[in-house]
């Protein structure tokens, strides 16, 4: 690809000094990936005094892995993290910590192992089918909002395959709950970084505790009524009302299910969703990628519609993912707190010390990656991936935490993008060029319109 077309893809230019105090806030408020400091893109660590403590960023592999893995026990979620999640997510397995994380982590691993995501693989495609079947009903050269349109595609794969089908809950006001409640992080984040207190006012909060409790209730609502009446379903609430830990039996109440439950709708519908919106959108501009996606995808379907079986011979269309995934991380800033004091390379973590993995940077790091900011799935090629420090990419974070949904987003990434590519071609309006902003996610801005066109059947 061209260096000229690396340089037009949209990214965050990262500010030329250091923020901090007010400015710093500000950024965070607006964009937290513009507040990173701009040797998070050329050096291993950087440290940042802000309000009397040092901010720790790691860009070191090897380090991000001590502190994801050899030294897993020595941090725990940062209070940022904590303070604009746990209110919505409650303690289910992405913000709990200590053994109340463990042993539900031993519990719904079980869930996720590949062969029983099997089950979810046809449920998958045919919301795929119906999506294809809707875009084909649209004329030629209208707009479609990708990003919104992804969001609903992912989010009728979870009413199949999590909540006992269309109808259980009423789907569009819980996308919206989701929405308004992440729209109002930045200032859960800021504040704490402020190291304001936990009631402090801010704009929206009012709406986000709206949007909180009607989660909270809609969903322990749901799973109260499954435990109750039951179904003959083995959908995920059936399968987390059935997990027990394998060391200890113990079993989840309604709480924790619905904890889980909300945890992988507003973490996993999005972040596939938007994975699948830059994948749309940088194969736009990579027409000689796009060629060679549908070529696969002809080979391994016989041009017929995917399939659970013909999904796995298509390599390079992952590979795409995850490059997409590299270059606009759905999860852009990952964060620990010190719980001890712990030496780290060339520095010494205090005990309560925030550490940061800033994910954008490092997947666009100078000392990690040939041309940074070029689209280039072969990366993503098997020796290519052999060849690489495995914390190098952090789509999915690492360690015990890892993502327990990775096999099953990739494979609902994969049907999704394997059945709309070959039916319909996406192109960005002349000069359109998305922003990027971060709300835990990291989303184009103000969306991702583009024009559709139908290939021929």
């Amino acid at each position: 690809m061209p260096d000229s077309l690396a340089a037009d893809l949209p990214r965050v230019i990262p500010s030329p000094v250091p923020l901090t105090g007010l400015p710093l806030l500000r950024a965070v408020l607006r964009n937290a990936v513009e507040a990173l400091p701009p040797g998070v893109y050329t050096r291993p660590v950087v440290v940042q005094p802000f309000l009397g403590r040092d901010r720790i960023f790691l860009q070191d592999p090897d380090l991000i892995q001590r502190v994801l893995v050899t030294e897993a026990e020595s941090f725990g979620k940062s209070d940022s993290m904590r303070r604009a999640l746990e209110p919505a997510l409650g303690q289910g397995i992405l913000t709990a910590h200590g053994e109340h994380w463990r042993w539900q982590r031993r519990a719904v691993a079980p869930i996720f192992r590949q062969d029983r995501l099997r089950a979810f693989t046809q449920p998958m495609l045919d919301a795929a089918l119906r999506r294809r079947d809707r875009w084909r009903e649209r004329p030629s050269g209208s707009t479609v909002e990708v990003a919104q349109e992804m969001m609903r595609t992912t989010f009728d794969i979870i009413e199949e395959t999590m909540l006992s089908g269309h109808g259980a809950i009423d789907a569009a006001r819980v996308e919206h709950c989701i929405a308004d409640y992440v729209e109002s992080t930045g200032w859960s984040i800021a504040l704490a970084m402020a190291k304001a207190p936990s009631w402090a006012p801010y704009p929206g909060r009012r709406r986000a505790a709206r949007a909180r409790d009607y989660l909270r209730a809609e969903l322990l609502r749901l799973v109260e009524q499954r435990r109750r009446l039951g179904s003959e379903r083995e959908d995920l609430i059936a399968l987390l009302l059935s997990a027990r830990d394998p060391e200890t039996g113990h079993a989840m109440d309604d709480r924790d299910v619905a904890d889980n439950l909300l945890t992988f709708i507003a973490a996993g519908h999005e972040t596939t969703a938007l994975a699948l919106t830059w994948a749309f959108y940088l194969l736009a501009l990579h027409p000689e990628a796009e060629e060679r996606a549908l070529a696969e995808i002809a080979t391994a379907t016989g041009g017929a519609d995917p399939t659970a079986e013909s999904l796995e011979g298509m390599p390079f269309l992952r590979a795409v993912l995850h490059e997409a995934m590299r270059l606009y991380p759905p999860v852009p800033i990952v964060s620990r707190s010190a719980l001890r004091e712990v030496p780290l390379g060339p520095v010494t973590v205090p005990e309560g010390a925030p550490v940061y993995f800033p994910v954008y940077a490092i997947h666009r790091h100078a000392l990690l990656w040939h041309r940074p900011n070029a689209f280039d799935p072969d990366r993503f090629a098997t020796d290519a991936i052999r060849a690489r420090h495995r914390y190098a990419f952090l789509p999915f974070g690492g360690g015990p935490r890892t993502c327990i949904g990775l096999t099953f987003a990739t494979l609902e990434a994969v049907a999704i993008l394997a059945t709309l590519l070959p039916a319909i071609r996406l192109r960005p309006p002349p000069g359109f060029r998305p922003e990027l902003r971060m709300r835990i996610t990291l989303r184009p801005f103000p969306g991702m319109p583009m024009r559709l066109e139908r290939r021929p059947a």
